[in-house]
């Protein structure tokens, strides 16, 4: 059996970690592979703490948010990769999509991962939602024989925004990341710069552990994440 592989897509480079690091450990410690891809650091919109630094620069922030994603996606046994584009602003030109696919080809992702189309109040999340449709499907082109170089549609899902009420995020998939919860923790305290939001996500995967343990009667699923598949579910029986 080949190994599956995922690759997960942030606008910024701490996404992954709140909305989808259970998903990802939860990945690896099957087996699997994982890439994280960020957009950009989040160095100028999402890196406050950095900034209460005296004399603190652009990029040295960069410099900190890497060691900090990268420590966080260690720990949940995936690849860091930033593409560094910018943020607040996040603007994604078509040479970055067209990098963005090339990635795609090269790893072949049996899942992606990414942020809602709609967000009411970061304008770099819809941004990334965007680019990443754009490339996956630039990477599997049209279903047929292709010009170009190809890889096999993947799965498609979005992680859930911080307001998920407010961006038409509506869950269809539970991962019941208890087993690997303690991963998840470790790369959320891996991120200094929005310590801020542990608590929240922490109270958050309990909140979706609830709701899974409703879906399934399953009493030991204790923490959860929430997903929304984009695309229909292909299985050969129900």
């Amino acid at each position: 059996m080949s190994t599956r592989r995922m690759m997960v897509v942030g606008a910024h480079s701490a996404d992954f970690v709140w909305r989808a690091a259970g998903a990802v450990a939860c990945h690896t410690a099957a087996g699997g592979e994982a890439v994280v891809v960020a957009l950009s650091y989040g160095e100028r919109g999402e890196s406050g703490k950095l900034w209460e630094e005296p004399g603190q620069t652009e990029e040295n922030v960069k410099r900190i948010r890497h060691a900090e994603a990268e420590k966080a996606a260690g720990a949940v046994g995936a690849r860091f990769e930033a593409l560094d584009l910018g943020d607040y602003p996040l603007r994604v030109g078509p040479e970055s999509v067209d990098r963005l696919a090339e990635m795609m080809r090269d790893f072949a992702p049996n899942v992606v991962l990414t942020h809602p189309k709609e967000d009411p109040f970061n304008p770099d999340h819809p941004a990334a939602h965007a680019a990443v449709a754009q490339a996956r499907l630039l990477t599997s082109g049209a279903g047929v024989a292709s010009g170009f170089r190809t890889a096999p549609p993947s799965e498609f899902l979005t992680f859930e925004p911080h307001q998920p009420e407010l961006c038409n995020f509506t869950p269809t998939v539970y991962v019941d990341i208890t087993p690997v919860y303690e991963s998840k923790v470790e790369a959320m305290a891996a991120m200094q710069a929005q310590e801020y939001l542990r608590e929240y996500y922490g109270q958050r995967a309990d909140q979706r552990g609830n709701h899974a343990r409703k879906v399934t009667g399953d009493s030991g699923i204790r923490q959860a994440e929430a997903f929304e598949r984009l695309l229909p579910n292909v299985v050969t029986s129900l």
